[in-house]
């Protein structure tokens, strides 16, 4: 079935029980584009491509692709806010196909109450949620491409450390090695950006060799600092 179809069934549902209020934690509207963007970036880029943010995530669904043919079939960026809303309140967190599952919203926007130190967390996470659902809404499968990052923390905080801790770039993945205590060299970084192994998938394919030696050096240089 294609993803477009699968969306459509996704959109239907969800605007069923946003109508009614049920379910969905209400209605979501009030975001912003801006703090959006830069949530998703930190929170949601590792998992998932969106070009507009220049993200390259493999884990999750690439977000222009999903939502491109339902755009041009005539969906609306509300429906898609309520939809993208839905999903980061609500996540299938354990699939039946094995595939790793999509974090709860505690573990992927945790409050700044529960986060120690300069780890990334947010003040109120129903906004945080209005803002990635705004943002994603309004630029999922547009075409539009950000400029890909080549600096190394920036390239780190798009497409790594919403799976790794990394205090210099402020970021608190929990679902890979916390770098800070394993403070792998150089060599081993470039290895897994380049290769992947278990859970973690290879970025080959979605970064460039400079991109892959600029985080690596990164990485290896600020780990545990």
């Amino acid at each position: 079935m294609r993803v477009a179809a699968v969306l459509s069934a996704i959109c239907a549902a969800v605007l069923t029980f946003a109508v009614a209020g049920c379910g969905t934690g209400g209605y979501t509207d009030g975001g912003s584009q801006g703090a959006g963007k830069q949530l998703f970036t930190q929170a949601c880029g590792v998992c998932h491509t969106l070009a507009d943010a220049g993200t390259a995530g493999t884990i999750g669904p690439n977000l222009d692709d999903a939502f491109a043919q339902a755009r041009v079939d005539g969906m609306t960026p509300d429906t898609f806010t309520q939809v993208v809303a839905v999903q980061i309140r609500f996540p299938i967190e354990m699939t039946s196909t094995g595939a790793p599952g999509m974090p709860a919203a505690d573990d992927t926007l945790p409050s700044c109450d529960d986060v120690e130190g300069d780890a990334f967390c947010v003040r109120d996470q129903d906004q945080a949620v209005a803002d990635i659902a705004a943002y994603v809404a309004a630029v999922a499968g547009t075409g539009v491409t950000a400029d890909a990052p080549t600096d190394g923390k920036s390239i780190f905080t798009a497409s790594c450390g919403s799976c790794h801790t990394l205090a210099d770039a402020g970021t608190a993945g929990a679902i890979g090695p916390n770098l800070d205590e394993a403070r792998p060299p150089k060599a081993l970084v470039v290895d897994r950006v380049t290769n992947g192994q278990g859970a973690m998938p290879s970025f080959k394919d979605s970064l460039d060799s400079q991109q892959i030696e600029a985080v690596s050096a990164y990485v290896s240089s600020s780990a545990g600092r």
